[in-house]
């Protein structure tokens, strides 16, 4: 009874925008990526989907890889329950964790700012102006973000994040050593394609890359959502860490 009570909980928190993500309107018309004035292609618009297995981060790993894990972070998996997990607490979901709102791209200049509608409308700013990293940049939950173009992939490079969210329903940890590379590819009008190596030593054996695809909603809009509202099931949320 206790997992099937966890499992409505959860599907309730983080679903709750489910319909806002499909209205039933027209898919979006076939065709090639567009691209801006520059010739970098155009990542506009609001999108549903990311560069992971949110449920468990281990699945859907690109060719050649595997999560594999410090001892210590092994044992930390055992502890956690789902109502532990920040996500479910409201808190944002990290790199590269996806959930099922939408986000939507907006550039302007040398910055690319990205939008979620999901939990507290947290965003990422992400410096297209060839600065480096801070040498010690304080830790985050989106972390220190600089890009670039690789022909028709944008290349985000991230590091200083903090060690609060999880990878995964799951809980798969990292700690504040983790430095990510997102690669997105619009490989036509309606798609996304996302790959994220994360490399993180302080939980991981070696590094491991992530796939995932987004796809685009035409006409949608990012909606308010305001998880902190109202949300008192979480109390009753006790079971081990799990799928929804």
């Amino acid at each position: 009874m206790k997992h099937v009570l966890v499992s409505l909980l959860l599907s309730a928190a983080l679903w709750a925008q489910g319909p806002a993500a499909g209205k039933g309107k027209a898919g979006p018309p076939a065709g090639p990526a567009p691209k801006l004035a520059d010739g970098t292609p155009d990542l506009a618009g609001v999108w549903t989907g990311f560069g992971s297995n949110a449920g468990d981060i281990s699945k859907g790993l690109k060719a050649g890889s595997e999560v594999s894990m410090q001892p210590w972070a092994v044992e930390k998996m055992k502890t956690l329950k789902s109502q532990d997990d920040p996500q479910a607490n409201c808190m944002p979901s990290g790199v590269p964790r996806g959930n099922p709102y939408p986000w939507r791209f907006v550039r302007e200049g040398n910055r690319l700012y990205v939008l979620y509608e999901g939990n507290i409308h947290s965003f990422r700013q992400i410096f297209l102006d060839g600065r480096s990293h801070p040498e010690d940049p304080d830790p985050t939950w989106w972390g220190h973000s600089v890009g670039k173009w690789e022909g028709n992939t944008l290349v985000v490079d991230t590091v200083g994040f903090n060690d609060k969210f999880w990878l995964d329903y799951l809980g798969h940890p990292h700690t504040e050593k983790m430095h990510t590379i997102e690669r997105y590819t619009r490989t036509d009008m309606n798609s996304l394609q996302i790959e994220v190596t994360i490399d993180d030593p302080g939980a991981y054996t070696k590094p491991f890359t992530t796939t995932g695809r987004a796809r685009l909603m035409p006409g949608e809009e990012l909606m308010e959502y305001v998880c902190q509202e109202n949300n008192i099931d979480l109390i009753h949320v006790n079971a081990p860490a799990q799928l929804p």
